[in-house]
């Protein structure tokens, strides 16, 4: 009997010890994959995400994320087909583009950011000869990347004032070389984005031409975080474990002076710029209906050929 007795108690230490050294990533109810590379922008959009991980929310749920910059999402969503990335930010036209081209099977995993007024804008040089939309007919608008969110808001809002956005000449720049390119002359106008747009006007004077989230495209859906179908499906734990922290996130970041506070800490701006920006709104929950919109205007500018249904993205609560 006292065999036995010291049998169970030894194995019962051994299991005891083996579970806690294995710490959250390591137990039957932990994450699969307790580190992610997860692709981001460095943009205004991505505060709650920053907000997460110094505030340790990610740490809570048993995650290690590291941020791996990238230009768009144009270029971050092949990076997580390619394994390269786990997860990735990126605006919900390149994530349906991508899906509807057959580049991968993707799943959104938590919304990201939505616009408000004058977080989208065309800007352009004080000394410059554009002063109203009109004047951009035949022009050069600098977009971070081609056929994203960013295009697509300034097709939608120069046909909303009645420009041919055909006629408009879009270049590639990414949005912290955009003021330099303006102030060069190298465009004739750049779709910025927060805090790149509050920037620009207090270190060279840019002035805004046209709110491209207005009308048509007011309160729109910007971005959000993916990753592939397959990913979501082998990892259900780590992807439950990732909403959980960025809902936190959301959270936070519905307090303008969370944001003012966490922007300098990875975007090149000081606390005065932060504090002056213009913000959108910090979504707490995928919403198949807004998402919608996106898609619809997508299929009203030819970039996807028929309707593009956005539920199938939409991963299980």
């Amino acid at each position: 009997m006292l065999t036995v007795l010291s049998v169970l108690v030894l194995s019962a230490c051994s299991a005891l010890g083996g579970s806690s050294s294995g710490g959250q990533g390591g137990t039957e109810g932990g994450p699969e994959r307790p580190t992610l590379r997860v692709g981001m922008l460095n943009i205004v959009d991505t505060a709650s995400f920053y907000l997460a991980q110094e505030r340790g929310f990610f740490r809570d749920e048993g995650l290690t994320v590291e941020p791996v910059v990238a230009q768009g999402g144009a270029a971050s969503i092949p990076a997580v087909v390619g394994g390269s990335l786990d997860v990735t930010f990126g605006n919900y036209v390149s994530f349906f583009l991508a899906q509807n081209q057959g580049v991968g099977r993707f799943r959104l995993i938590s919304d990201g950011y939505q616009a408000g007024p004058n977080t989208f804008v065309l800007v352009v040089r004080p000394d410059g000869t554009v002063r109203a939309p009109r004047d951009l007919a035949g022009r050069r608008v600098a977009v971070n990347t081609f056929r994203n969110i960013v295009e697509l808001n300034a097709r939608s809002a120069l046909q909303t004032n009645g420009v041919d956005p055909n006629t408009v000449q879009f270049v590639e720049v990414p949005f912290p070389d955009m003021a330099a390119a303006l102030a060069a002359g190298r465009v004739d106008a750049a779709a910025m984005v927060e805090p790149f747009i509050t920037a620009a006007g207090r270190s060279s004077g840019a002035i805004p031409v046209l709110d491209t989230a207005s009308g048509p495209t007011a309160d729109i859906p910007l971005g959000g975080y993916g990753t592939t179908e397959a990913f979501a499906t082998e990892n259900p734990r780590t992807v439950a474990a990732f909403q959980r922290a960025m809902l936190r996130g959301q959270q936070a970041a519905a307090d303008r002076a969370n944001v003012e506070q966490v922007l300098p800490t990875y975007i090149r701006i000081d606390r005065a710029t932060a504090t002056l920006i213009n913000l959108g709104t910090y979504p707490q929950s995928l919403d198949g209906t807004r998402l919608q919109r996106v898609a619809d205007l997508m299929q009203q500018f030819a970039l996807v050929p028929g309707r593009f249904d956005v539920q199938p993205l939409l991963a299980p609560p």
